[in-house]
């Protein structure tokens, strides 16, 4: 029996933030967010001290390779939603564990 790993990372733009402090109120959102909604975990895993770029790192478990695929899926479709970001890339990292 396995456990299916799966990360998203994110590399965002946020063309409107001046400081900051108005770029981690936006990526507090969307991280916050897909906790509560989702179950990922979630962090902000980059460019920490530029004001109108980030990072954004999603991680999922789960008994299949294809739940796995549909959480993250469904992650990033949240990303996506927030108007006030420009996606620059993203890029998924498997790992599958052997219990």
């Amino acid at each position: 029996m396995a456990l299916y790993v799966l990360a998203l990372a994110v590399d965002v733009r946020i063309p409107e933030a001046h400081s900051l402090k108005e770029k981690r109120s936006v990526i507090r959102t969307i991280l916050d967010g897909a906790r509560r909604r989702f179950g990922a975990s979630t962090a902000e895993t980059g460019m920490l001290d530029v004001h109108q770029r980030s990072e954004l790192g999603f991680v999922v478990v789960a008994g299949s390779a294809g739940h796995a695929d549909e959480l993250i899926d469904t992650v990033e479709r949240f990303v996506w939603s927030f108007p006030e970001i420009e996606v620059v890339a993203s890029e998924r990292h498997w790992m599958e564990v052997e219990r």
